[in-house]
């Protein structure tokens, strides 16, 4: 699931409660979105993940609820609340199912080239 649009601008907001888990779901809202990068919120039910992928940018992903395995390369990260990683531009990555978590994902495209 996939709720495009932006959260509301110049209000105070805690993130964590921007999005629910739904059951058997990965939902994602978008809090900007522009043409040089955006920002989104996830929710991962457990047993919920992300295929491998790869971007032609650099993602720094932060989890804000529960613990998730990243897989960059073929290298495990396990992060918990509060912590983060960088996903390095053209890196095979996925997001490997390990019970419910929350997560911010920011996509920064400037300094490559569109």
């Amino acid at each position: 699931m996939d709720n495009s649009k932006e959260i509301e601008k110049a209000k105070a907001h805690i993130t964590v409660e921007i999005i629910e888990y739904l059951t058997n779901a990965v939902v994602k809202k978008t809090i900007l979105k522009k043409s040089t990068g955006n920002i989104s919120v996830m929710s991962f039910d457990s047993g919920e993940g992300l295929n491998e992928k790869t971007t032609a940018f650099d993602t720094f992903v932060q989890i804000i609820d529960g613990r998730a395995e990243i897989v960059i390369n073929d290298i495990s990260h396990i992060l918990e609340t509060g912590q983060s990683i960088v996903i390095p531009a053209h890196a095979a990555n996925y997001v490997q199912p390990n019970g419910r978590f929350k997560m911010i994902q920011t996509i920064i495209k400037s300094g490559y080239e569109l």
